[in-house]
């Protein structure tokens, strides 16, 4: 079932053009400067397609839980899932959203200097100012009220969030948000599903830490959890006007 993204209404700023793309379960927001519709809906057909056809033949890439090795040759968008996927130990598809907009990012990247590519929550982003991108997590008191401070140099980059209380993506967990920063778009999204997973109660979120610690090129990680927050790593944490 669809749910609206109310989030979206929090973006603030004209610099950029913004269009929307919805293909099956694609659901991307993106800000460009110009209007890179078509290209951009031709660019998720086209990953989509080649994964679809690879689930096809390989249905168990779709359904596992726990990390699929691919043989050597796959399509890169399969071989980019299953690689961070191990690494943060869980199924592939749960880098698929990070995954595909790092990929249709790179397809629009030749036609504009900026991008921000949003798919359910997972940003991949390219930019020459500095941006503060908010957390939305839910019912949660910190909603909106804090955001990660981006600088232009390190872009582009990713920043994705996995939810037990928001949204239709399948979590094990009950954060409200775990956010995960690295220039790696699906290390970042199976980084934050892994996370999430282990999040249920306050109490959980520093061996959510700990775990996060552990996983190979995370640049960071914030957990919400009710009222409160774990934060790690090199990240700037500021508050927003949301």
């Amino acid at each position: 079932m669809y749910q609206p993204k109310t989030y979206r209404l929090w973006i603030q700023g004209q610099d950029l053009i913004s269009f929307h793309i919805i293909v099956k379960e694609s659901d991307l927001y993106i800000r460009a400067s110009s209007d890179l519709s078509t290209r951009a809906r031709k660019s998720v057909l086209k990953h989509r397609r080649i994964l679809e056809e690879y689930i096809t033949k390989h249905p168990s890439f779709a359904t596992s839980l726990t990390p699929i090795l691919v043989k050597k040759g796959a399509p890169p968008i399969i071989s980019k899932m299953s690689t961070a996927a191990a690494k943060a130990n869980v199924g592939p598809m749960a880098a698929v959203a990070g995954t595909i907009a790092y990929f249709v990012g790179q397809d629009l990247a030749y036609f504009s200097p900026e991008l921000i590519i949003e798919n359910g929550g997972d940003i991949y982003l390219k930019s020459l100012t500095n941006r503060t991108v908010a957390i939305f997590a839910g019912n949660s008191l910190l909603s909106g009220k804090i955001g990660l401070e981006i600088k232009a140099v390190d872009t582009p980059i990713a920043i994705c969030t996995s939810s037990g209380t928001v949204g239709h993506s399948l979590s094990l967990g009950k954060a409200d948000a775990v956010v995960t920063v690295s220039k790696d778009a699906a290390l970042a999204d199976a980084a934050a599903t892994a996370i999430a997973n282990r999040i249920f109660k306050p109490d959980d979120i520093q061996p959510g830490i700990e775990f996060a610690k552990g996983i190979a090129k995370l640049m960071g990680v914030v957990i919400i959890k009710n009222d409160q927050i774990g934060i790690w790593g090199e990240l700037k944490v500021s508050r927003t006007r949301t």
